[in-house]
């Protein structure tokens, strides 16, 4: 199985990444991407809130690993967007990761009256050639057809939480159909499903981990997976991916386990307000 996709940017783009949120600044997370970049991990996902963008950077010039040879993404956070401050947040992350452009850069959250502007902005990055592709993370079909009516540039990503059990069926079908590539955050669900008994049958089945069961599962149906860990057996063992094959039967039995679960939650400042 090919290890990337092709964006709509006609940018490739590993299916494999690894994830920064709660890593804390300085040494575990400056240790973890060096694990991970170690571990043959080639994308990076952080964002400004996870207050980690310069140890992220330490860690890339760290390796030695050609520039561009690496897939960095960021995302702009709701408290910039709400300021109108888009170029000045971006230019920002741009400083703390200590890089001449990132080849993803996304709108966080769809903070409503804002996120329309805030991709206007996005666009204009993009075309400067700071920000080789623009996307979107946590939107849904509604804000995509938005987006759509007032803008002639689709995401290349839409980033969601997906794993076996959260499936958001439509959702992933209308980007796949327009294709915008869907990337999985907390792939994991947090390890709500690694004592799941389908999970743990598959796993001695495949002779594979519970985790390289559902990050596998979520790769074989063309989604983008970024699990995050401080562990380096766990980071190098969420690697290894591409050397099984889930039969069709089992991920159809996998496919059974979605029950809408979310393990990550709404940001404070859109608790209760409709977005």
């Amino acid at each position: 199985m090919k290890q990337t996709v092709y964006l709509n940017t006609d940018r490739e783009m590993p299916l494999l990444g690894f994830g920064v949120y709660k890593l804390a600044d300085g040494e575990e997370a400056e240790n973890s991407v060096i694990s991970a970049l170690k571990s043959g991990y080639r994308m990076i996902d952080t964002a400004s809130v996870y207050k980690n963008e310069e140890s992220v950077g330490r860690a890339i010039r760290q390796s030695g690993i050609n520039r561009k040879d690496l897939f960095i993404t960021s995302k702009i956070w709701n408290t910039a967007q709400r300021l109108g401050d888009v170029s000045g947040a971006f230019h920002r992350s741009l400083d703390r990761l200590k890089l001449d452009y990132v080849d993803l850069y996304l709108i966080h959250w769809p903070v409503p009256g804002c996120y329309l502007s805030t991709w206007k902005e996005l666009e204009k990055i993009q075309e400067s050639g700071r920000a080789l592709s623009i996307g979107v993370s946590n939107f849904d079909i509604r804000h995509l057809e938005e987006l759509r009516e007032v803008s002639g540039v689709t995401p290349a990503v839409n980033q969601i939480e997906c794993h076996p059990l959260c499936y958001p069926r439509k959702l992933i079908e209308y980007c796949q159909d327009r294709e915008i590539q869907v990337q999985a955050y907390a792939p994991l669900a947090r390890g709500a499903y690694l004592d799941n008994d389908i999970m743990c049958v598959l796993g001695v089945k495949y002779a594979k981990t519970p985790a390289q069961i559902g990050l596998r599962w979520a790769i074989q149906k063309g989604i983008s997976v970024i699990p995050r860990s401080s562990n380096p057996d766990r980071i190098a063992a969420n690697a290894d991916l591409f050397s099984f094959e889930i039969q069709p039967e089992d991920m159809a039995l996998l496919d059974t386990m979605n029950e809408n679960f979310r393990s990550s939650n709404i940001p404070e400042d859109l608790r209760g307000v409709p977005f």
